[in-house]
């Protein structure tokens, strides 16, 4: 699959690029952020980063300006009755939380199960498997915020 990402002939899913990301020890956005050549304390919206899922419709916008500081922020649209699992190995060196900003989420981290609704926010634990869950009828529209905690 990785070369058929390599070669233009498909895209990545979100589940395949937080492998890539960590095995390469960077936040899905650093890798992502890696490809397009804005600089600058600014970010404006219209030159943030988009990306979707092509599996799930899952949303991604890139909304911090890239720097040397080890924080990213990231807007998400996950789309009704639609999950993302992500590898462990995406967060070893990340601490995160999860803000919902519309509709409801269900986070699973390894068995344990989070049901976040908007205006709530989950501080991620240790490090493991994961599935990001919309299970309504409705998209889901949450905020990572990213420490990369290996600088």
């Amino acid at each position: 699959m990785i070369h058929k990402v390599e070669r233009g002939e498909s895209s990545p899913t979100a589940n395949l690029l937080g492998k890539l990301s960590g095995a390469f020890g960077l936040s899905m956005s650093a890798l992502l952020a890696r490809v397009e050549n804005g600089h600058g304390r600014l970010l404006k919206k219209a030159d943030q980063s988009l990306w979707t899922d092509p599996a799930t419709g899952y949303l991604r916008r890139h909304v911090s300006p890239q720097s040397d500081l080890p924080l990213d922020v990231v807007h998400i649209t996950l789309p009704a009755g639609k999950e993302v699992a992500m590898p462990a190995s995406a967060y070893l060196f990340l601490r995160q939380l999860i803000w919902v900003l519309e509709g409801e989420l269900v986070f699973i981290e390894g068995q344990l199960r989070h049901a976040i609704h908007a205006g709530d926010c989950l501080e991620l634990g240790p490090p493991m498997d994961c599935v990001f869950k919309n299970e309504t009828a409705q998209p889901c529209t949450y905020a990572v915020v990213l420490l990369n905690i290996s600088h």
